[in-house]
């Protein structure tokens, strides 16, 4: 089965996308089971049409190829961290574009750092609920609670959606480099897609947690935190952002499958169309 249920699949040469399920959830807290989200969002996607009804086109023929599950490294965080980092630099070397679904956002560290290798100058545009900025959790400072502060040491860090973080996470955001814009900031600004895209230039990675979306129309999480942001709130900040500079690379993560209740699974698939989609349309440097 493959992301669109597109026949026959695009070989991975003709491919401008190339989709990386990672069904790792080893550091998962309070709810686990988003080592069952990209198997779901799959799925899901195979149900959906492939004419996209706002951008006007079939987004598939810009090339869709999925690639097999990166295999799982128990060992710990770290080992399944660098076997991402491995899988995407790949995919990059080609000149595609990774689309990786996860699984847990520890995840995401992989994936930036092989994109980053190619793009040095990269910016990472996050959409979360939480800031993911502690410097260790759990005995690890790889933990999916402090991806955002790894990604932060090497990287431009932009969040938008914040609205839960431990005290630490607090204190270190003053004194850090890290751009983060809360929930509240999304609702009380009328301008804030403006606002969070004059710090995005260039190349751009863009991580998906999909705890961002409020619990209302996103319950498959496995911290779902009241307060989130809407369908058409995140679709016009990832139009903008698409617009305006080039997206190396994108994930979608955190999906935890509810059994019998699969809006939250085609929702996520239906997001990563439609990012594809906005992503035809940019221009290349």
């Amino acid at each position: 089965m493959n992301f669109g249920g597109i026949y026959p699949e695009c070989p991975l040469r003709d491919a401008q996308f190339v989709v990386v399920p990672v069904p790792y959830d080893l550091t998962s807290t309070y709810q686990p089971g988003s080592r069952r989200g990209p198997a779901a969002i799959i799925e899901a996607s195979t149900n959906m049409e492939l004419y996209d009804e706002e951008l006007k086109k079939e987004t598939y023929l810009a090339g869709i190829h999925t690639a097999l599950p990166v295999a799982v490294d128990a060992r710990g965080p770290r080992q399944m961290i660098q076997a991402v980092r491995k899988k995407i630099r790949r995919i990059v070397a080609q000149d595609k574009i990774p689309v990786m679904l996860g699984g847990e956002h520890s995840i995401t560290l992989g994936a930036v750092q092989a994109v980053a290798e190619r793009y040095p100058d990269l910016t990472v545009l996050q959409l979360d609920a939480h800031a993911d900025l502690r410097d260790s959790y759990q005995g690890t400072p790889y933990n999916h609670a402090c991806v955002a502060r790894r990604v932060a040491d090497f990287c431009r860090l932009v969040q938008v959606g914040i609205r839960s973080m431990s005290k630490e996470e607090g204190d270190y955001l003053p004194q850090s480099k890290v751009l983060s814009y809360s929930a509240d900031d999304v609702f009380e600004n009328p301008k804030w897609v403006e606002t969070v895209c004059r710090h995005l230039r260039g190349d751009v990675y863009i991580t998906i947690d999909l705890d961002v979306f409020d619990p209302s129309i996103m319950s498959a999480t496995g911290t779902p935190e009241p307060g989130g942001l809407y369908w058409h709130d995140v679709l016009k900040l990832l139009k903008a952002a698409a617009g305006r500079c080039n997206v190396r690379g994108f994930d979608v993560v955190e999906l935890a499958p509810l059994p019998g209740v699969v809006a939250p699974d085609f929702m996520a698939a239906k997001l990563i169309y439609r990012l594809m989609g906005y992503m035809t349309g940019q221009k290349k440097k």
